[in-house]
């Protein structure tokens, strides 16, 4: 049978193709012209939102977030050598990674089990053999500010749907509320302060599953969000203070200003008084204060070892190693999905809180040469292995065009 041929009309603005019918075997077009074609741009952006669809399957509208903002992965990227923007496909490799960063974060699980265990069993010792006073050993205001930055990163990541990120965090908050209930049964913690936390502790956490699984009111889900935000900006720099006493004198002075400060912003926010990008930078503070709370824990570790290097010989070795593993096992996804927030926290607290720490114990002759040097080519393998199967599977020819992705999200 010869072939159909089509004829198109003139060429004016961009081409009207007439499709030939099912039953037609070949189709004759004129000559290809470049200028025939509209340039067709892609805009770098992001997705809003999970689903529990297959990667290939999702279709979700692309909009451009700011770095204050929840951000998810982003499907398009910039072509490392050629810089010229692509659609990263939804291939097998793709979702065989997405899935085995899934996994690492679940798996992290473990050891910030077994980082909590010890401190659980050793309290629940001393109470039974009538000990109360060792207890006081464990600062309370310490396990509640680790608390609260829990609380406020599971409010984070079920914003984003990020299942294994959720059950980490709240770990860390079941966790941390046992040790302050052993602390208040051994009256090493004041009760006030214990019912005023637990009733935080337990409407946080509902309120954050209902919101994850869809039943709650945005009115109450953003008055929270307000909450934690002002609770966040005011325990932060209180904190920070306090690490330098007696350097500094004892005041809640940094406290309660940042509290009148906060409590301003999220006011003036929620009246209209703050512009569009100002209300995006407050809606992101939550995350970033207590992704600060704990980022902050390594900086008053190293002070502390600075000024009494002799109390390093009582730091757990097998503690810190769990602390950078665990921390570790979530920087794969942190940068699969191009979170800048996560993989600061997960990427500081693995290497400057776990990894410093050990550092410093093998300086000060506590740990054996072997398992420094063991835990220094682990960490270094695991991190270039992370960013090299990252620029493999987002098209890159250099995985520092990884890191290239995530600085962007600042500007």
């Amino acid at each position: 049978m010869a072939a159909r041929s089509f004829t198109f009309p003139p060429l004016i603005d961009r081409p009207l193709l007439s499709l030939p019918s099912p039953s037609s075997r070949s189709v004759s077009l004129p000559p290809w012209r470049p200028s025939s074609f509209p340039a067709v741009h892609f805009q770098k952006s992001s997705i809003v939102g999970y689903s529990f669809a297959p990667l290939h399957l999702r279709r979700r509208p692309l909009v451009r977030r700011s770095a204050g903002e929840s951000d998810v992965p982003r499907p398009l990227h910039v072509h490392a050598k050629h810089e010229e923007p692509v659609e990263v496909k939804r291939t097998e490799i793709f979702q065989h990674w997405d899935s085995w960063t899934a996994k690492f974060a679940a798996a992290a699980n473990l050891p910030f089990l077994l980082l909590q265990l010890p401190q659980i069993t050793l309290n629940a010792r001393n109470l039974m053999a009538g000990n109360n006073a060792a207890l006081l050993a464990v600062p309370w205001l310490g396990m509640l500010t680790g608390l609260l930055g829990n609380l406020s990163l599971l409010s984070y990541f079920a914003k984003k749907r990020e299942t294994e990120a959720m059950v980490v965090q709240t770990l860390g908050v079941i966790s941390s509320y046992i040790v302050l209930t052993q602390l208040v049964i051994g009256e090493a913690m004041p009760l006030p302060q214990f019912v005023v936390t637990s009733v935080v502790v337990w409407v946080g956490v509902l309120l954050n599953y209902l919101n994850y699984f869809g039943k709650l009111n945005a009115g109450v889900w953003s008055f929270w969000e307000d909450f934690i935000t002002v609770g966040g900006l005011s325990v932060l720099p209180q904190l920070m203070w306090s690490t330098f006493v007696p350097y500094l004198p004892e005041s809640i002075l940094p406290g309660a200003v940042s509290f009148v400060l906060a409590l301003t912003a999220v006011v003036m926010a929620r009246t209209g008084n703050l512009s569009e990008k100002g209300v995006k930078i407050i809606g992101g503070l939550s995350g970033w204060t207590a992704t600060l709370l704990f980022m902050w824990m390594p900086v008053a570790q190293a002070w502390t070892n600075f000024l009494r290097p002799e109390n390093i010989k009582g730091l757990s070795a097998s503690s810190m190693l769990l602390a950078m593993i665990g921390n570790g096992l979530m920087i794969p996804r942190a940068l699969l999905v191009r979170d800048f927030m996560w993989f600061t926290g997960c990427a500081w607290a693995s290497l400057f809180y776990g990894y410093g720490n050990v550092l410093c114990m093998y300086c000060c002759n506590t740990v054996s040469k072997g398992f420094f040097v063991a835990t220094t080519v682990g960490l270094v393998l695991w991190i270039g292995m992370t960013f090299w199967r990252d620029a493999v599977v987002y098209g890159y020819r250099s995985p520092f065009s990884s890191l290239r992705d995530l600085f962007k999200q600042v500007s």
